[in-house]
């Protein structure tokens, strides 16, 4: 009787489980998806991200054969809906389109349902929304710079609006006074509406308000843009200048979409997924759907760079939050 080798008999189990999964991992991306999928937008109807999340999902309905059906999964800032795709079975069918309220929630809750790091497999990104630094014109300034120098003759003095505490402009409003070594009072408010109609009457004086809402009222003169928060000039915007050229180095605070998916979807459904999202993006009517709604198409990465990314990202507004005394919930 030969002798029975343990550990050969262990590597050959191994071996074996090993080669099975590479047969079964291919296998699920070839017959994914064979149902609807569910893309769950926690943002409005009609909003910058559901535009966005409707216009993509029309191409891959298209291309693969199977609806993608927009959920507008609304409540708690993006968290109820984040939370639905973090609790959902990891299997491709229900994804999330969300913007950075995902990271600036992370940075000003201390407790959430999930845990962002750990909870969401990135997929890919699908677009930038820049913000525009907009101020009233009776103000005087022209320049981040004019702006920079009235602040500091009068520390204290001028106001910024936002949609409220924690809300992005909030959040980009304290960003520029910690790099720029400003001092001006924010004046939060209840909506981003609010919020530009009482910079429109000078009830404030500045706002870091979304392309998309602030466009219409800089063509009908209501208020000046002086800068954008993107590395690159807005197309929508050409001639005004970035944070960064304007005078506030290394400046960046646009809103992302991104597609998510629950931790522990199958790795070839990811980059099935990731691939699919990527080639729609290079759809014309996609970019140009985009274009017009305020947004840039987002270039194409691997999860890899686009979890490094996001990593940066959510600790950068974890350091604006601690810096600003922000009282985290």
């Amino acid at each position: 009787m030969k002798y029975f080798d343990k550990s050969n008999f262990l590597a050959f189990l191994i071996f074996g489980f090993m080669g099975a999964m590479m047969l079964i991992q291919p296998a699920a991306a070839k017959d994914y998806p064979d149902k609807p999928v569910r893309l769950i937008v926690p943002w409005p109807a009609g909003g910058l991200v559901d535009i966005a999340g409707r216009v993509v999902s029309k191409t891959l309905q298209t291309s693969l054969g199977q609806p993608f059906v927009i959920d507008n999964k609304l409540g708690a800032g993006g968290v109820l809906g984040a939370d639905s795709v973090a609790k959902a079975p990891a299997d491709g069918y229900s994804l999330l389109l969300t913007t950075s309220a995902l990271n600036i929630n992370a940075a000003i809750r201390l407790t959430q349902p999930y845990d962002v790091s750990n909870d969401f497999a990135p997929i890919a990104l699908i677009a930038w929304a820049p913000s525009v630094l907009v101020v009233n014109p009776a103000l005087g300034v022209s320049t981040v710079q004019d702006l920079m120098a009235l602040a500091k003759s009068k520390p204290g003095k001028l106001t910024y609006a936002s949609a409220g505490v924690g809300s992005p402009a909030h959040l980009s409003g304290e960003l520029f006074k910690s790099m720029s070594g400003i001092d001006i009072l924010h004046v939060p408010y209840k909506g981003a509406p609010q919020a530009m109609t009482d910079l429109i009457s000078g009830q404030v004086d500045l706002l870091f308000a979304n392309s998309s809402v602030a466009l219409s009222q800089i063509k009908a003169g209501k208020v000046r843009p002086i800068a954008v928060t993107s590395l690159q000039r807005y197309k929508g915007l050409p001639d005004v200048p970035t944070m960064n050229e304007a005078g506030v180095p290394k400046f960046e605070a646009d809103q992302w979409l991104c597609i998510f998916a629950p931790a522990g979807t199958p790795p070839a459904v990811q980059v099935f997924l990731r691939n699919e999202f990527e080639k729609s993006l290079n759809n014309i009517e996609v970019r140009s759907t985009l274009e017009q709604n305020g947004m840039s198409v987002a270039a194409a990465s691997t999860q890899t760079e686009l979890a490094a990314f996001l990593k940066q990202d959510r600790e950068k507004w974890v350091r604006v939050v601690k810096s600003a005394n922000i009282p985290r919930e």
